[in-house]
């Protein structure tokens, strides 16, 4: 199942960073439509496309911390693995898809994502043997 999970995500991010361009003409519309009505209110004007590309970053990234917990690599090497691969990507924008654009922010973004995944993973990990030590007292002090 980790392993399933693994090669979806990677072709996810290989889908969304690696081809010529991020999405279509139609999303891009979409985009713009949804932006523009976020900034004709004071309230949302603030959310400008920056800040959703950022913050689409950051979760894109969210389940390499997680997947990187689940194959046991220890929480450090999990964020430095998703620098790595960040960088790799924004390389690869830079030198080989010249419609994309390559990023530091992206590169933050995307680390700050891993970071986050990576402290999930570690909760979800501890819950999960929190609840495997309480059933194995149970039987044994059954």
């Amino acid at each position: 199942m980790l392993v399933a999970a693994s090669a979806l995500y990677a072709f996810g991010l290989w889908w969304m960073t690696l081809r010529p361009t991020p999405y279509d003409d139609g999303t891009a519309g979409v985009l713009r439509a949804f932006l523009g009505l976020l900034a004709s209110s004071p309230v949302t004007a603030w959310v400008t496309f920056d800040v959703v590309e950022f913050a689409a970053n950051v979760v894109m990234f969210v389940p390499f911390g997680v997947l990187a917990i689940l194959w046991g690599g220890a929480w450090w090497v999990g964020i430095l693995s998703g620098l790595a691969t960040s960088a790799v990507i924004e390389t690869s924008q830079a030198l080989f898809l010249p419609t994309r654009v390559a990023d530091a922010r992206d590169l933050l973004a995307n680390t700050l994502g891993t970071a986050l995944g990576v402290v999930v993973g570690l909760l979800v990990a501890r819950a999960v043997r929190l609840h495997s030590e309480r059933i194995a007292d149970a039987i044994e002090s059954s």
